[in-house]
Parts: C-alpha cells; sequence; structure tokens
C-alpha cells in the first residue's frame, strides 16, 4: 500500500499539519491500520514503512505501550487494544527515514 506526498493533502491542513496523514482516523483506527490489515490478509508479515520528518506517530502506533494497555484493559476500548496487539505480535516493521524529497519537475520547452 502506498500514501503518496501530495498537494491534495493541503487541503486537509490544519490536521495534516498536526500529524501524519497515515494516522488520520477513519472510524477508530488510522489509515495505515488498514494498509497493515489488508497486506495481512495477502499473507504478509512484514511491513517496510517509509517515514519523513514529524511522522514518529507511525513508528509509535505499532509498538507497545505499556502505560497506555494498562489504562484501556478492562474499558469499553480494549477490543481495539487486543486488534492492535494482534498486528503488532503477527508483524514484523522496519522503518527507513526519506531525508530527501523525491520530486521530480519536468519542463517542456517549446
Amino acid at each position: 500500500m502506498f500514501i503518496p506526498r501530495s498537494r491534495l493533502w493541503y487541503t486537509l491542513l490544519p490536521a495534516t499539519k498536526a500529524m501524519p496523514k497515515e494516522m488520520l482516523p477513519i472510524l477508530t483506527k488510522p489509515l495505515i491500520q488498514y494498509g497493515v490489515e489488508e497486506a495481512m490478509e495477502a499473507g504478509l508479515d512484514t511491513m517496510a514503512i517509509i517515514t519523513g520528518r514529524g511522522k514518529r506517530a507511525i513508528e509509535d502506533h505499532f509498538d507497545i505501550s505499556y502505560e497506555l494497555e494498562e489504562q484501556i484493559k478492562g474499558g469499553t476500548k480494549e477490543r481495539l487494544l487486543s486488534e492492535i496487539r494482534s498486528i503488532i505480535n503477527h508483524c514484523t516493521f522496519s522503518y527507513t527515514r526519506q531525508t530527501v524529497s523525491c520530486l521530480i519537475e519536468v519542463k517542456l520547452h517549446l
């Protein structure tokens, strides 16, 4: 799954300024989680995610947060906790940071 960087996302400012667009919630979970779940259904268990500046939330989402889990246990959101825990236990995540923008500009001279 690719979630491309695009000027289209400027229309979602200031939300995308405060959080990565991949982390925007769709119903009860972030967009990127749907992509990971779809990849798991296709039989993949290794996820390589390219991040950039200000996208630590993606790494944190697919990591264990013992403090948060303690607060959620026994509550109404425990089902959501078990969903993400299942993903974390099933998949191997690797992250690399894109340091340079890969925009290519083509100019036509007539």
